[in-house]
């Protein structure tokens, strides 16, 4: 009997790290082949050329360069434009009997698209949520429906996934994957984690990671701003931040960050990838992920840990007590900082429960897709 060879794309280091236990679950299994193509962000310098950290743990079966050097829309269109056509030859080489995709970037728009026009079955994870401050909202959903497995994170996003007219039946709530992450990682101590930055923390520790807001009117770098300003104010704290994504203005907010951390090298330390093993471990040790993060959402409850979530990114998604809503102002980003310090806030922390589960969605996924049966799969109805 042959092996069922599963397709899994990944184009960031965000999206690897909650695929990489999937990944681990497809390749150790002897009924499924692991096909891995690495796009995207992976194969970029500026980005840390993370597909290094990827080849350390798995074959990659095809590198898929989709030009990235440019972050405006025409640039991100061309890119879209490269990935459609590279993504049709690759699927038609490596002919995947199922295509497992992540989330909601651009670049997995491109590649549900080639799976969809070359007949070949697609599996999706993390859809039905909301994030109504991007365009990846509807880029998630326009997936949701080339789709014909779905693997969301709670039984709200489920509902939402039926609500777009798909069956039922093929809708599996699992949980958040990057709950396995945390369970099974062996994270650092305190003094491993601080000699591999090479950095030591303090009495307050901040972990802000921000990302471009594609549909504001007012532009990622003035909120990104009034988050430094906020910083600025702050005594006897350090901070780690992790660079933007290759999103619309993405580069500007990078420099941004360099020219920071160049004006407080003494409390302030920067990455463009942390890699999952040190982002999860520093999570251990902050007061508080800063930001609009999906990783605030989805793994900082798990930690019993606050997050201050800025502006509109992430607004939609299921949230634990932990996180604290925000404006992009100086004043509300200070305010939120401050409450994170507070005793009752603090109490509050205690008894967090993470909205996305306990783990396991790893697991579960590569059962479903390891046995679902896919004689007419590709033949969809819409659920009423």
């Amino acid at each position: 009997m042959s092996k069922r060879k599963i397709c899994v794309v990944t184009a960031t280091r965000a999206e690897y790290g909650l695929l990489y236990w999937l990944m681990k679950e497809i390749d150790e299994d002897e009924g499924l082949q692991l096909q891995l193509v690495v796009t995207g962000m992976h194969l970029c310098d500026e980005f840390g050329n993370t597909y290094l950290e990827i080849e350390k743990e798995f074959t990659i079966d095809r590198k898929v360069d989709i030009s990235l050097s440019d972050d405006s829309s025409v640039g991100i269109c061309n890119s879209m434009g490269i990935a459609l056509s590279a993504f049709g030859e690759v699927f038609d080489d490596l002919k995947p009997d199922m295509v497992v995709i992540l989330g909601d970037r651009y670049e997995m728009l491109s590649v549900a698209s080639s799976a969809m026009i070359s007949n070949i079955p697609i599996a999706h994870l993390h859809g039905g949520e909301l994030t109504e401050g991007v365009y990846d909202d509807a880029i998630r959903h326009s997936i949701t429906k080339m789709s014909h497995l779905h693997f969301p994170a709670t039984e709200e996003y489920r509902n939402r996934v039926i609500q777009l007219g798909e069956n039922p039946k093929n809708v599996f709530n699992v949980g958040g994957l990057g709950i396995d992450n945390i369970i099974k990682l062996k994270l650092m101590s305190k003094e491993e984690f601080e000699e591999s930055i090479s950095f030591k923390l303090s009495k307050r520790n901040l972990l802000v990671t921000f990302h471009p807001v594609t549909l504001e009117n007012e532009s990622s770098s003035t909120q990104f701003q009034e988050l430094l300003n906020a910083l600025d104010s702050l005594e006897n704290t350090n901070i780690i931040f992790t660079k933007a994504n290759a999103d619309t203005n993405g580069r500007i907010i990078n420099e941004m960050i360099t020219q920071y951390v160049e004006k407080n090298p003494s409390n302030t330390i920067s990455f463009d990838s942390m890699g999952q093993l040190r982002y999860i471990s520093a999570l251990q040790f902050m007061d508080a992920v800063v930001g609009n993060s999906s990783s605030g959402l989805l793994e900082a409850p798990s930690f019993n840990i606050a997050t201050v979530n800025i502006g509109n990114r992430q607004r939609g998604r299921l949230k634990a007590k932990s996180i604290i809503d925000c404006e992009p102002s100086t004043k509300a980003i200070q305010e939120a900082i401050n409450t994170v310090y507070t005793t009752g806030f603090k109490k509050t922390l205690l008894s967090v429960t993470n909205p996305y589960g306990n783990g396991g969605a790893s697991i579960a996924i590569k059962e479903i897709i390891k046995k679902f049966k896919l004689e007419n799969i590709l033949l969809k109805t819409f659920y009423e």
